[in-house]
């Protein structure tokens, strides 16, 4: 499948109801708990994808897009949200999520970007040269890699209680793939 803006907006616009109905008022064991040390939560989910909202997607479309810039994106904290998410609770980040994201993809949509947009190129920082429609591409598939380890931290916390069938989950067998 290529590129596709309009479609990239549709899935990102789901995303924070997706996460608002899984996680919105269960109790901290299933959004705090992790698979083990040095792991994250689903609380710790949701600080990275806001954190990921402010420093990381639009910041970076505006760097390549800039006409004076050198076209090179900031390095991302990928464990801001250890400090960012402190003393907040799981609803304040799911609403914080869903604002932000209105946000960014109202800026998004503002820029009335065209097709020859989505090859300019910016420079990031461990892949190097990255065009702009790469970029856009990999924030659905972002959300989709955090959606995937949601479940898996999600299903850990069962991995006792449902017993032998844990035989026939496959998500009781993924081995990881997103920190």
């Amino acid at each position: 499948m290529e590129f596709n803006l309009s479609e990239t907006i549709a899935v990102l616009t789901r995303t924070p109801a997706t996460l608002n109905s899984l996680l919105r008022g269960l109790p901290e064991g299933w959004t705090h708990s992790n698979e083990g040390a040095k792991t994250w939560s689903a609380f710790d989910i949701l600080g990275h994808l806001n954190h990921c909202e402010r420093a990381d997607w639009m910041p970076r479309v505006q760097v390549i897009l800039a006409e004076s810039s050198d076209h090179v994106f900031e390095p991302l904290d990928r464990f801001a949200q250890e400090k960012t998410s402190q003393g907040k609770s799981i609803e304040q980040l799911l609403d914080e999520l869903v604002m932000l994201r209105r946000e960014n993809l109202a800026a998004l949509e503002a820029m009335h970007l065209q097709p020859k947009d989505f090859a300019r190129q910016g420079t990031h920082p461990q892949l190097g040269t990255v065009t702009l429609a790469q970029l856009l591409a990999s924030w659905p598939v972002h959300d989709m890699t955090h959606l995937h380890q949601l479940s898996r931290i999600m299903a850990y916390q069962y991995r006792e209680a449902v017993g032998p069938w844990s035989a026939f989950m496959g998500v009781m067998q993924c081995n990881g793939h997103s920190a």
